[in-house]
């Protein structure tokens, strides 16, 4: 599975759980998660690559989802698993 289909995926399941996806042309600073008025925002890079952006993406979800209650693909999984794995060690 390619990096723009992971990050795809992310991004349905980012939405899937009340987050509001925002594509932006930030500079190439890949995006990331922030809280306005109480609401989850994502801002999703335009100008960054397909894997800088899902980088950020498994972060945000790793900070909000569960990811053992739910099935996700092997990929996706193993993907926020690496990439997430930061937001996990609090």
């Amino acid at each position: 599975m390619n990096e723009q289909r992971i990050l795809e995926e992310l991004v349905m399941l980012l939405e899937a759980n009340g987050v509001e996806i925002r594509r932006e042309p930030l500079a190439g600073g890949a995006g990331g998660l922030c809280t306005v008025n109480g609401r989850h925002l994502f801002f999703l890079d335009t100008q960054a690559s397909s894997v800088e952006v899902a980088s950020v993406a498994a972060e945000a979800v790793a900070k909000l989802i569960d990811i053992e209650s739910i099935y996700l693909r092997p990929e996706i999984r193993q993907f926020i698993e690496l990439h997430g794995s930061s937001v996990k060690e609090r």
